[in-house]
């Protein structure tokens, strides 16, 4: 993907950068374009058929809300589980997918506090991301630092943010822990290993897929295959197990992230990946994947001092109401970020309309 989209980057950047403070120019020039905009709409779960660019009525910012005109939106794994309806209770379609995005701040609606038309934000969106123009409580915005572009902007929220959370919030990382990732060249396993180099001595051990090996190396301390044996390779490099462990899996891989755990240790669940294993829903991999999952015995728990836990930032922002926890941790990821300790790995630019080649 990055190696076909290469060739388009730097013409859609160009394209981002050209329209950054015209767009007011260009909606008041076309009364059709200010009513209305572009946006990729699913009509259906399924495959990538489903999805199209077709324009829609352009939202206003209702009270306490920002209008935004979106530069960049974020394309991440948990797309693909939307457009396959594998996510947890997902709109009726159609519905515009996406859950992240930045942009320039168009309008605000009554009682807004905090943000300005003009100002460069990126923002946390529960669907509708995929647009020229979103609408979003003011809560859910945050500004952008003046060197950050508008594509790392888009990659950077919900991947730091979770990657935050679970080490820092669930799992306490300190000096010294040992931590495992899945996933370890997906954006959040990205976050987790760049993190993880903020806190002294901590051992990475990162499993992803083969053919991501040779980008990812360096980001960790060891790096195995996903459908190699790593249980026994980590437990050669490290015979008493690891601190934190974070499955983005599930699957048969819960029983095992529990048998590599040290006392104390922490094991994450924040994604079921397993359950997509097509371009459509299968039935039969979300069958096996709930099967494989090992049940777990509290009892089990208390006995070997182990911690289980499960997290998920969308929840946490859009229906738990923990949005002020979520913009204390932005405001942390944001200083490192100035400190040029953290930054989002942005693998490619895709145009709009190019929405299917992107997600394939």
């Amino acid at each position: 993907m990055a190696k076909e989209g290469a060739g388009m980057t730097e013409e859609t950047e160009y394209m981002i950068d050209r329209h950054v403070g015209k767009d007011a120019d260009c909606s008041a020039d076309s009364p059709h374009d200010a009513k209305e905009m572009r946006a990729v709409i699913l009509s259906g779960f399924g495959g990538l058929n489903k999805l199209r660019v077709s324009r829609k009525p352009m939202p206003e910012p209702q009270e306490g809300e920002v209008k935004i005109r979106v530069k960049a939106c974020g394309l991440n794994f948990l797309d693909l589980m939307v457009r396959q309806g594998t996510i947890e209770n997902p709109p009726k379609p159609p519905l515009v997918p996406g859950f992240e995005c930045s942009g320039i701040v168009e309008s605000v609606g009554e009682n807004t506090k905090g943000f300005e038309i003009g100002d460069r934000v990126m923002a946390f969106v529960n669907y509708n991301a995929w647009a020229e123009v979103v609408c979003t409580p003011a809560e859910f915005v945050h500004k952008m630092p003046d060197r950050m572009t508008f594509a790392e902007a888009a990659a950077f929220a919900l991947n730091f943010v979770t990657a935050y959370m679970m080490l820092f919030e669930v799992a306490n990382l300190r000096e010294g822990m040992s931590v495992l990732v899945h996933s370890a060249g997906g954006g959040v396993g990205q976050a987790v290993a760049q993190l993880c180099s903020t806190v002294p001595n901590v051992t990475v051990f990162g499993v992803a897929s083969c053919f991501k090996h040779a980008a990812i190396r360096d980001s960790v301390t060891h790096l195995f295959d996903r459908n190699a044996d790593y249980i026994q390779e980590v437990k050669r490099i490290s015979p008493e197990g690891v601190d934190v462990l974070l499955d983005s899996l599930c699957g048969e891989n819960t029983g095992k992230g529990l048998s590599l755990l040290k006392p104390l240790g922490t094991y994450i669940l924040y994604g079921a990946s397993n359950m997509v294993t097509g371009e459509t829903k299968s039935f039969f991999s979300f069958a096996k994947s709930w099967w494989q999952v090992e049940k777990v015995n509290p009892i089990k728990l208390y006995e070997e001092n182990k911690v289980i836990a499960g997290f998920s930032l969308l929840n946490l922002l859009f229906k738990q109401g923990r949005c002020g926890l979520v913009r204390s941790v932005m405001d942390k990821l944001l200083c490192l970020y100035d400190q040029k300790k953290i930054k989002p790995v942005v693998d490619s630019l895709w145009a709009l309309e190019e929405v299917a080649e992107a997600i394939h």
